[in-house]
């Protein structure tokens, strides 16, 4: 067990090993969609790794305030919405396209929140990226791919200032045995009858496997990594993710960018590495009900918590 200081990992690191992660989640759900639709799969996914967390964590029950649940059931269902609207928005437009559009809710994040003006100048940066990425002269896009894909981005704006608060109120990963399942429930209202007589032993050992991808692995290493950060440097670093999903868009799906998109990722990518200076954040000691002093938080790489 490491104190949050002794950690080696730096937060920048950890948040792109977790944008890899989602990325790579995301391609391999295509298969998956297609057999039980983006709602099944949202919760199947969803509900697989709600199951993990419960059996690796222990739900901190005990140490829940009053004024902490609104911000528990409210990530909950912004995590259910933002993984419905993702994987409805990927079956009607390609995957970079899709991050590419939702990536301007933690880019909302990291404008609003900015107290430097210069800083707006990555965020301005990556925006260009987007829309080089976006190609909205061609006039192709699907609409309704485009709503969903907004829809999660205001699902991924609000996830990113709900998870901070709870990585400051709760030590390890334990709130996720708490919020994951909300976002399970939270996607069974569509997800259930959607999926209704196309679940197969197939069918759920791949969304086992996905669900490990996301959001098992990349909650844990958000979580740990806005403990570190500021919710700016964070949203600001997510513009790598446009190119992590044209990327795997184009090795896992063969979807094919062009020299513009290609541009486009050079622009985020920029934006992103210049994001994380000075990002680091101090966040308040952790005391939880009835413990005088702060708590000690589990590292990624030495405990046996679990990720909230």
């Amino acid at each position: 067990m490491r104190s949050r200081k002794g950690s080696s990992v730096p937060p920048w690191m950890l948040a792109v090993a977790a944008m890899i992660s989602v990325q790579l989640s995301s391609s391999l759900s295509v298969g998956l969609i297609a057999e039980v639709g983006p709602a099944g799969t949202a919760w199947l996914r969803l509900t697989m790794g709600a199951i993990i967390f419960l059996a690796i964590a222990r739900p901190p029950l005990r140490s829940v305030r009053r004024n902490d649940i609104p911000t528990l059931l409210g990530l909950g269902v912004a995590t259910g919405l933002m993984t419905i609207m993702f994987l409805a928005a990927i079956e009607r437009i390609p995957l970079g396209t899709t991050v590419a559009i939702e990536f301007l809710g933690p880019l909302t994040v990291a404008a609003v929140l900015s107290r430097n003006r210069s800083a707006l100048a990555w965020p301005a940066l990556a925006l260009a990226g987007v829309v080089l990425l976006t190609e909205p002269w061609q006039g192709s896009i699907d609409p309704l791919g485009v709503l969903f894909a907004a829809i999660a981005a205001a699902g991924w704006g609000a996830y990113i200032l709900l998870t901070q608060r709870i990585g400051d109120r709760f030590t390890g990963i334990g709130a996720l045995s708490l919020t994951v399942p909300v976002a399970a429930v939270t996607s069974a209202i569509v997800g259930i009858p959607q999926a209704a007589g196309n679940l197969s032993p197939t069918v759920l050992l791949g969304a086992l496997g996905v669900a490990i991808l996301m959001p098992v692995l990349p909650f844990i290493l958000e979580l740990t990594a806005l403990r570190r950060m500021t919710s700016t440097a964070f949203g600001t670093l997510m513009s790598l993710e446009p190119a992590f999903g044209v990327l795997l868009g184009l090795v896992v799906l063969h979807q094919q960018p062009s020299v513009i998109q290609f541009l486009g990722i050079t622009l985020v990518v920029i934006a992103g590495a210049a994001a994380q200076r000075g990002g680091d954040r101090n966040p308040p000691a952790l005391i939880e009900p009835g413990i005088s002093g702060p708590a000690t938080e589990t590292a990624i790489t030495g405990g046996s918590g679990s990720k909230s």
